[in-house]
């Protein structure tokens, strides 16, 4: 067997085709069913540190999602996550890939697929089924410059608290604040799903999809090696504790996470100094064996 690559096209148009499957395709006709729009909206996440001058400083670091400023109906001056409809020519990953680069000239190096937004009436312009996929952007990469049909496109301070079963939202970036009250329709395979109870400044059903979004990176998270995403190739064992922390909203105890993320890193002979503090080690990802 040739080692070659082809589409499910390519491959069907290879196989033998009997007669009568060619009759079946010359009079099957497509619109005979319910035909929906389908979409992407891409959360992409960073964090950023409130105090870069002090590395060793205990204020916690911020955790900040993409938005962009909508300059067309429906949902006009609200803030929505990057996205937009499918061509016929692509992926639904293609899809959220230029569709994200379009709108705020961020260039994501993976993007992950959470799930289906598919509920009737979630878009007044229509039927509209959207795939949301989360990503994570390390800090500084990339200058945001809001194009195609966004008006503006921010990095937001994002906070998700739970109080009495209801959850809080809110999206910060100075004096634009947005909230949102979710509350928790079903958890499957450890993402939560939410329905929306309000949504103040954000379109469509979007609260409802950060919620799942940052539901599914407190989940991913867990899983160390995802923690390098959000940082440059040298690293500090504090910047790496701070990833962690600030996903998951709470302190961790430096010991154990040291043990634990050992095997994951190899030292360097370089070290980051600050004024007053002992200099602290630079460390690396190591490349594990298969």
């Amino acid at each position: 067997m040739k080692n070659s690559t082809y589409s499910i096209r390519d491959l069907y148009e290879k196989r033998i085709v009997s007669d009568e499957e060619k009759s079946f395709l010359a009079e099957y006709d497509i619109n005979q069913y319910f035909r929906p729009s389908v979409s992407t909206d891409i959360a992409a996440f960073t964090i950023k540190n409130k105090n870069e001058e002090n590395y060793r400083k205990e204020e916690k670091a911020s955790l900040l999602i993409l938005m962009v400023k909508r300059g067309t109906h429906p949902f006009k001056d609200y803030w929505a996550l990057p996205g937009g409809f499918l061509r016929e020519d692509e992926s639904i990953e293609e899809c959220a890939y230029r569709e994200i680069v379009e709108e705020t000239n961020i260039k994501p190096i993976s993007i992950k697929h959470i799930g289906v937004f598919s509920e009737v009436g979630r878009d007044p312009r229509g039927r509209i089924i959207s795939n949301a996929f989360t990503s994570i952007i390390y800090d500084g990469e990339g200058e945001i410059i809001s194009g195609d049909d966004a008006d503006d496109a921010r990095w937001f301070e994002i906070i998700l608290e739970v109080r009495d079963d209801v959850y809080y939202l809110s999206l910060k970036n100075g004096d634009i604040l947005l909230e949102a009250l979710l509350k928790e329709s079903k958890n499957e395979f450890g993402i939560k799903r939410f329905e929306i109870i309000e949504s103040e400044g954000i379109a469509f059903d979007h609260a409802a999809i950060i919620g799942s979004a940052l539901s599914s990176l407190r989940k991913d998270v867990l899983d160390l090696e995802m923690l390098f995403d959000f940082l440059p190739e040298k690293f500090t064992l504090l910047s790496l504790q701070r990833v962690q922390e600030t996903i998951l909203d709470k302190e961790l105890l430096t010991a154990n996470f040291r043990r634990k993320v050992m095997p994951y890193v190899e030292e360097t002979d370089e070290y980051v100094t600050g004024a007053g503090h002992r200099p602290a080690k630079l460390f690396v990802r190591k490349e594990l064996s298969e």
